[in-house]
């Protein structure tokens, strides 16, 4: 039956889950691995789902109308969410970015008529960065309404209320290990919480990258793994306030080279081009399937975005 869309933010959501034949067999994996192929919104990324629940927040709270100016502290693809979005229903959009971001995401902001205020990188290594970094938005936007993803209880929510629900109706209730990276920390832990919540045995593991993925003092500019950031064994007040740090299970680490190895490899063998952080859960999803223990299980991991967001680093890599 034909179905018509009336708005943008209709096509969020209720994206493709795929199992991975291909991949599993080419490595002969006892354990099922599906993939929740998040690049199928509209703006091509996890992040529309956030954007537009922290939006839709504002609008019935009465926060925002249009015309409205919007900031945030952004790596990227909550920006271009929130950009696309408030393009659709007449805000501005303005946001601070680290310098290292992707040329191809700054390109997609712009697009989108967004405002862009690059940040040094180095900023970032300042353990009271994101105290400071929000107290600049707010101080040089003072009429604008901040969407404050990382502390934003619309992010964790929305996932708890959509991904999260639709990843046990596709599994049909047979998903066994949640896998995912930490971004602002509302996937792991809204869809994680959800699902929790109907399998209280559910295992949640979290993709985070290795030391030489993290930019230090000496070297502020390394191949970082996008949007995917170290939570274990860093303080609490350095985390994003919307990461539950209950939630997770097992923490497992990666270098860059392996997350891009397998993004390519899911190309490949998949026709599924997806970016570098879903490269990273992927690879795990992949450790964990390998283990014995695991035979037979479902494995569901979440894959952030699509690979064209990040070509221009991936030809330099080539």
């Amino acid at each position: 039956m034909t179905r018509l869309y009336n708005s943008f933010t209709d096509l969020i959501g209720n994206t493709p889950l795929l199992e991975l034949h291909n991949y599993r067999r080419n490595r002969s994996l006892d354990a099922r691995i599906l993939a929740k192929i998040e690049y199928f919104n509209p703006a091509g990324s996890v992040k529309d789902r956030i954007a537009w629940g922290i939006i839709k927040d504002a609008e019935e709270r009465g926060k925002i109308r249009p015309g409205d100016l919007l900031v945030d502290v952004t790596s990227g693809n909550t920006g271009i969410g929130l950009a696309a979005i408030a393009a659709s229903r007449g805000y501005r959009t303005k946001f601070y970015l680290s310098d290292n971001i992707s040329p191809d995401k700054i390109k997609l902001l712009r697009f989108f008529g967004a405002e862009i205020v690059t940040v040094k990188n180095e900023f970032f290594l300042d353990p009271e960065a994101l105290d400071k970094i929000t107290a600049r938005v707010q101080e040089e936007n003072p009429t604008a309404f901040f969407t404050d993803q990382l502390a934003n209880p619309a992010n964790p929510r929305t996932h708890f209320e959509t991904t999260g629900p639709e990843i046990w109706r596709d599994t049909e209730g047979t998903i066994d290990i949640f896998v995912g990276g930490v971004g602002t920390g509302g996937t792991i832990s809204g869809a994680g919480k959800f699902l929790r919540s109907k399998k209280p045995d559910l295992k949640i593991v979290i993709a985070e990258p290795a030391e030489e993925s993290l930019p230090t003092e000496e070297n502020p500019y390394p191949e970082e793994i996008d949007g995917v950031h170290k939570v274990s064994e860093v303080p609490p007040e350095q985390l994003p306030r919307n990461f539950d740090t209950t939630i997770a299970d097992e923490v497992i680490a990666l270098n860059t080279a392996d997350a891009r190895k397998t993004a390519r490899a899911l190309a490949a063998e998949e026709g599924i081009f997806a970016g570098t952080s879903s490269g990273a859960v992927l690879w795990v999803a992949t450790e964990l399937a390998a283990r014995p223990e695991n035979a037979g299980k479902v494995i569901v991991a979440v894959l952030p975005d699509t690979g064209e967001r990040y070509l221009a680093a991936e030809t330099e890599q080539a």
